[in-house]
């Protein structure tokens, strides 16, 4: 309960940094299919999450090659994404989760995959998917848990291109290499293996059984976010170095705010040069 009110106090403060910032700063529009003054209407759009995902590749002008930068893709399609301590020693035990109750929709995204960037792009994937099939996801259904990671999955690696680059034997240099390409794990990808038919259940379950000796013997080491610049949040951060060349600064913001200095550039995270802005 503390860590639900925690991250409901984190929504609000946020909502209220960006609309602070956007009266100075215009923003990306926002362009997310049946998002329309903080709700979700899903007339028109796929309910099949796989279909969902083909859907957004299409109206994002992705194509069907890999998305090198997926957190970027959604900042400059007008939402929010957060990735910051903001509930302190606490942050680890609350999962990443989305809301689209607010004029933007919102993903926090938690540090504690930050140091994982595959796990951090998959679930930055699935909560997408929860914003574009489930508005806000209910706690604990697994039904729309599952949805989102088929959406998540679909979307990072469509099916009928990443099968014919799979290996049909379980190779893990050429899994590496289709890992490294999408930006997805070998663990993943093994998944994807078995769930299309290219691997046996006892093939994968000696995959995964393989994979969890190396990482515990140092042979797989996980690449951090913070090596992926886009993969790593800075439209507020951005939108707040725009405007401070424009006379704003920490103490006039966090003054209008109502905020200490700490907790403002905590909430700012660090500055980057990516969505597009201009001044209003």
């Amino acid at each position: 309960m503390a860590q639900r009110a925690k991250a409901i106090a984190f929504v609000e403060q946020t909502w209220e940094l960006a609309y602070a910032l956007e009266k100075r700063v215009q923003f990306p529009p926002v362009d997310l299919p049946g998002f329309s003054g903080g709700e979700i209407q899903h007339d028109g759009f796929p309910s099949d999450p796989i279909e969902a995902a083909r859907a957004l590749r299409s109206h994002w002008g992705l194509g069907e090659d890999p998305i090198p930068h997926l957190v970027r893709a959604l900042e400059n399609h007008g939402l929010i994404v957060t990735l910051v301590p903001f509930a302190g020693a606490d942050t680890p035990r609350i999962d990443a989760f989305s809301t689209s109750r607010l004029p933007r929709p919102l993903v926090v995204l938690t540090p504690d995959r930050a140091d994982d960037v595959y796990r951090h792009r998959f679930t930055a994937a699935h909560e997408l998917g929860h914003l574009l099939m489930h508005g806000d996801t209910a706690p604990g259904d697994h039904q729309q848990e599952r949805e989102a990671d088929l959406f998540a999955a679909e979307l990072l690696t469509p099916r009928h291109i990443i099968r014919p680059l799979l290996p049909t034997k379980l190779d893990f240099i050429a899994l590496s290499e289709v890992s490294r390409t999408w930006g997805v794990s070998v663990m993943s990808l093994i998944y994807r293996s078995r769930e299309l038919g290219l691997l046996s259940d006892a093939t994968a379950r000696r995959a995964y059984q393989r994979i969890n000796q190396m990482e515990k013997l140092g042979l797989i080491v996980p690449e951090p976010v913070a090596n992926y610049p886009g993969e790593t949040p800075c439209l507020l951060s951005k939108a707040f170095a725009l405007a401070e060349t424009h006379g704003l600064s920490y103490s006039l913001l966090a003054r209008e705010l109502r905020w200490r200095i700490p907790r403002l550039r905590l909430l700012l995270g660090e500055a980057d040069t990516r969505p597009t802005l201009r001044l209003v």
